[in-house]
């Protein structure tokens, strides 16, 4: 009799212990999920990796960072040649009024020769410019070489996103921090 309750005491003792672990450990995960960034920290700061190898000529893309839009524009060599062409009719063509990170790196504005990637907000209230790449007239520019025409005010920008002189909008598009490595653009990071 004696050995049948030290028998289910150790039962009842190993089960008890096997409960207490298991729920000590279900208790101690929310604990710990609490140590991670929130999606709200996320949004605000973590970075953004884009693969733009497949991206062609002139083409533009969108993307997401700090809940903004942010624009990456791969360019022909037609394109970054025709930059000295719109310079006349830049408000600020260098740069200068602006906290620029890359400035005097290459032509883009950005850390290559090939891509420009710009915040997609206006600098005037914040509206989304549109991309018009054609060099073709346009009812706000006779000799438009391709850019960005905001239709919120009015503002517009050329392809690597400086502001025209006499436009609502008063600075350059901002350039975000961000690097390549090959074809793998890091937005929000510098190396």
């Amino acid at each position: 009799m004696e050995d049948t309750l030290t028998t289910r005491r150790k039962v009842l003792i190993g089960m008890t212990a096997t409960v207490g672990a298991a729920g000590a450990s279900l208790a101690a995960i929310p604990f710990i999920a609490s140590w991670n960034p929130s999606a709200k920290a996320k949004a605000v700061g973590g970075p953004v990796r884009i693969d733009v190898s497949k991206m062609q000529i002139g083409q533009k893309i969108q993307v997401s960072w700090r809940k903004q839009p942010i624009f990456i524009i791969r360019h022909s060599k037609e394109a970054i040649e025709n930059l000295s062409k719109v310079e006349s009719k830049l408000d600020d063509p260098s740069s200068l009024k602006i906290e620029e990170p890359y400035r005097d790196l290459n032509p883009t504005r950005s850390t290559s020769g090939e891509y420009t990637v710009i915040a997609g907000v206006c600098t005037h209230l914040g509206c989304a410019p549109k991309f018009y790449p054609e060099i073709q007239p346009q009812p706000w520019d006779d000799s438009w070489i391709g850019g960005f025409f905001c239709p919120c005010h009015g503002s517009m920008f050329d392809i690597v996103g400086r502001v025209f002189k006499g436009v609502p909008a008063p600075t350059n598009l901002k350039v975000p921090p961000h690097y390549f490595d090959g074809s793998i653009l890091t937005i929000g990071e510098e190396r």
